[in-house]
């Protein structure tokens, strides 16, 4: 029997490894969210007990506006975020509205790529998992992308070493995510999602988002190791909770849209000088 030249053959068998790794490639998109709630009932933050007026500040509408997003880490108004995100605002604010926020204190100096801040009004607190996630574990990431609520699922590839850039002394240890999946109709970068927290399966968080590499296909989170020694530093109490709400790559739209009308993750402004 006659044998087919290589020059023939590997043309094929490569096409054919290509169309096999693209059909496993994983495709967990979420739906898009659902209206945002009218003014005035938009938080659990706002409508559980009054806020004096006279305590929220405005925000400028650009670009503060999109800056990044903080979670909460203590009921009483803990909050954790990226550096980047409040980096050179005088006056942070975490947003309970479109123009209107609460005036954010900073809680000792910041530590690496995370800083801890303080309000005068808080929500409840997302649980800090115990231990560090493995390669190839699933993650989500929720926030305000564009200024528009959404969320991405991501697949920890693994750990890396950044080298050093224009706010930092020293190369940075970071978490590198592939994104799996994303909010329906949500293009482009995670400006916005700078912040938030990369939360488990058992809706604990592992990290704080700090980045992306567009070229790479990839976002960068601080490790567990950083973000509890941003905790320390700050004197801050890990949140009591061991486990929080099973989030599922079928339901972790749902889950990012309760975090945000909760104002367990909110936006984060800066206030007018």
């Amino acid at each position: 029997m006659r044998r087919l030249p290589a020059w023939f053959v590997y043309p094929w068998l490569l096409a054919l490894l290509l169309f096999l790794a693209f059909a496993r490639r994983e495709k967990l998109d979420a739906p898009a969210p659902p209206p945002p709630l009218p003014a005035g009932a938009s938080s659990e933050l706002a409508s559980t007990s009054p806020i004096d007026p006279a305590a929220l500040v405005r925000v400028r509408p650009k670009p503060a506006t999109n800056r990044g997003v903080a979670f909460s880490v203590g009921d009483a108004g803990v909050w954790l975020t990226a550096r980047e995100v409040v980096a050179d605002c005088a006056k942070p604010a975490v947003m309970v509205g479109d123009l209107d926020g609460l005036p954010a204190t900073a809680l000792g100096a910041a530590q690496g790529e995370v800083a801890a801040f303080g309000t005068i009004k808080g929500a409840p607190a997302l649980p800090l998992a115990q231990a560090a996630p493995t390669p190839g574990s699933l993650a989500y990431v929720a926030g305000y992308p564009h200024g528009r609520p959404g969320e991405m699922a991501l697949r920890l590839v693994d750990t890396r070493v950044l080298p050093a850039h224009a706010r930092s002394a020293a190369p940075r240890t970071v978490l590198a995510w592939a994104p799996v999946g994303r909010t329906e109709g949500l293009r482009g970068s995670m400006a916005g999602l700078f912040g938030a927290p990369v939360i488990d399966g058992e809706g604990r968080v592992v990290a704080v988002a700090l980045g992306e590499a567009p070229r790479r296909g990839l976002i960068y989170s601080t490790t567990p190791q950083a973000l509890a020694a941003a905790l320390a530093s700050a004197r801050i109490a890990r949140p009591t909770l061991a486990t929080g709400t099973v989030v599922t790559p079928d339901d972790y739209g749902l889950a990012g849209d309760e975090l945000r009308r909760s104002l367990r993750i909110a936006p984060v402004g800066c206030g007018r000088s």
